[in-house]
């Protein structure tokens, strides 16, 4: 043993020769049992999973329990001559094939064509092919017929880590086995026996480690122990196995957590530069990162995160640990942050500058009030708001009207445009009640009238009409100004389009009227406002109004102060 020269690894000395002493697949191990018991053996197994839970290993117990000396049970004895060929590889009627070496069709007719003879010395004569995927499709056609028929003596079974690969004829003809990845606890459980049986010291967070390397493969957990033993001997620290298998660091994970949480940049970034020290990658911690915060994030949302984890119970009381003091919502704004940072890793030049930035945003976000203390302060609002005056648009007076907001406001704030020349339209006959409905405008009701009656009869030109300027309005003349150059005028000019005007005037007046259209000077204002223009003038004083009362009401002043808000906008419902 001490040269080596006889040295048997972990994950073969170790395998399982029963199905008893199969890890995390009992759901495998029981329904085979059943069927051997019944005599409910199918002719073809398929046997698919992730490297390193099992597969080959149960394919063996199988055939074992098929061929053993004391008959058909549903577990081997490992004692006969047969189970001891077939343990070893040496039984002349059990044969192991690699899928990946023989694809050829040559290959698999060789094997129809062997499986046709009787076994040797055993019940069955059985066919193992691993890693049956790599198989081409000639060689997929040349086993068909004989898996769809095979003979009595004849089983076959077959593993895969990627069952999509192979044709749905191959599938229909075998009873389909998934094997699971085997829980960590499970892992750590196993090891803990092995560490046992070779008088290892070590302690169950450093079988942890050792554990998380394998990825829920037993295989692969046992080659990195093994990597651990050779270099510790007999007794095995924390440190020895992050260092040699480059885990990271549970504690390190920890810490930056609780700087997060703390809002300490300091001890953010120096928990990354120590990442970075030893030279592990950046995604990787990364992700590393959001797997801790995920399971932070469960146990604070869930009664029994034991059942949604897949952590050791030790693991699990240190992580309830530093998760007390921060609720769901804290946990899961700082994990969208670092979700959001491995996707951009992906492409970037400086991964630890994005991991820095994002674990600095992390630690500075600004806390949030839960919901249901902002309900609560509301209502302590809404109670004391009782003998406040009511908000702007649930006030007890109705809004202003544009009639009343342009009387108040227009002679204060409009510029002195109006004509004093202009006489005030006559008040129009009975003939135009049509357009009484329209609200007057204060100065120019007649107006305002005829361009409704205008829009009503013709849209076209009466949205025109709404950007002139009544120059003259009296019976039997209309003079109307439009500014020089503007497309309005373009369009009105034109003799149809006065003919049209004329007409309608004619309708709304009674009486023949004659039209004129003259170019003004906007400018100088000494020209009437037209009614786009009065509508745009009464929406800003509108709008002025609403801040100002939204400004001055007390129970609006009081919610920005609770809630540390501002007023980016004001609508009315």
């Amino acid at each position: 043993m001490s040269n080596g020269a006889h040295y048997e690894v972990l994950a073969r000395k170790y395998r399982p020769q029963t199905f008893s002493e199969l890890t995390g697949q009992e759901h495998v191990s029981r329904t085979l049992q059943n069927a051997i018991d019944s005599g409910r053996v199918a002719h073809a197994f398929l046997f698919t999973g992730a490297r390193g839970v099992g597969k080959t290993s149960t394919a063996r117990i199988l055939a074992k329990t098929l061929n053993c000396e004391k008959g058909v049970t549903h577990e081997p004895c490992n004692v006969c001559p047969l189970c001891i060929e077939i343990t070893k590889g040496t039984s002349t009627d059990v044969f192991e094939i690699d899928g990946a070496s023989n694809t050829g069709v040559d290959d698999i007719r060789e094997l129809r064509d062997n499986s046709k003879y009787l076994p040797s010395h055993s019940r069955y004569k059985i066919f193992i092919i691993d890693e049956v995927h790599m198989l081409s499709t000639n060689a997929f056609n040349a086993l068909l017929k004989t898996l769809e028929e095979p003979p009595e003596h004849v089983k076959f079974i077959f593993a895969t880590t990627e069952p999509h690969k192979l044709p749905i004829t191959i599938l229909s003809r075998c009873q389909r086995f998934d094997f699971k990845r085997v829980p960590l606890v499970k892992i750590i459980a196993r090891l803990r026996q092995i560490a046992d049986a070779e008088g290892i010291i070590v302690n169950d967070s450093a079988l942890a480690l050792v554990a998380r390397k394998g990825d829920g493969s037993m295989r692969d957990s046992l080659t990195a122990f093994d990597q651990v033993l050779a270099c510790c001997g007999s007794t095995v620290t924390d440190e020895d196995v992050i260092t040699l298998i480059g885990a990271v660091d549970r504690r390190l994970l920890a810490d930056i957590s609780a700087a997060v949480f703390s809002g300490d940049a300091q001890r953010v970034l120096a928990g990354v530069k120590q990442v970075d020290g030893v030279g592990y990658n950046m995604r990787q911690f990364c992700q590393e990162l959001i797997e801790h915060f995920r399971n932070l994030l469960v146990i604070r949302s869930v009664k029994k995160p034991e059942e949604i984890l897949d952590l050791a119970e030790a693991e699990l009381d240190e992580l309830r640990r530093q998760s007390d003091g921060f609720s769901a919502l804290d946990i899961q704004r700082r994990l969208t942050i670092l979700i959001k940072a491995d996707g951009e890793m992906a492409y970037a030049t400086f991964p630890r500058l994005i991991l820095e930035i994002a674990l600095l945003k992390a630690a500075t976000l600004e806390p949030v009030i839960p919901i249901q203390e902002l309900l609560e302060k509301i209502r302590t609002l809404e109670a004391g708001a009782v003998h406040t005056p009511s908000l702007p648009w649930e006030a007890g007076r109705p809004a202003p009207t544009v009639p009343q907001r342009q009387q108040e406001a227009v002679p204060a704030a409009a510029p002195p445009r109006q004509s004093p020349a202009v006489a005030p339209a006559a008040a129009p006959p009975p003939a135009a009640a049509t357009a009484a409905s329209v609200r007057p405008i204060a100065g120019q009701p007649g107006w305002e009238r005829f361009v409704a009656y205008v829009i009503e009869k013709n849209p076209a030109i009466g949205s025109v009409l709404e950007h002139g300027s009544p120059l003259k309005q009296e019976p039997g003349n209309m003079e109307i100004g439009f500014p020089a150059g503007s497309y309005f005028l373009a369009s009105i000019q034109d003799p149809v389009s006065i003919e049209e005007i004329q007409a309608l005037a004619k309708a709304f007046s009674g009486q023949e009227t004659r039209l004129r259209i003259t170019a003004i000077t906007p400018e100088t204002g000494a020209n009437p406002l037209s009614l786009a223009e009065k509508k745009k003038f009464d929406l800003e004083q509108h709008q002025e109004e609403l801040k100002r009362e939204v400004a001055d009401h007390p129970v609006i002043n009081e919610a920005l102060r609770i809630f540390g808000g501002a007023i980016t906008e004001i609508r009315k419902a």
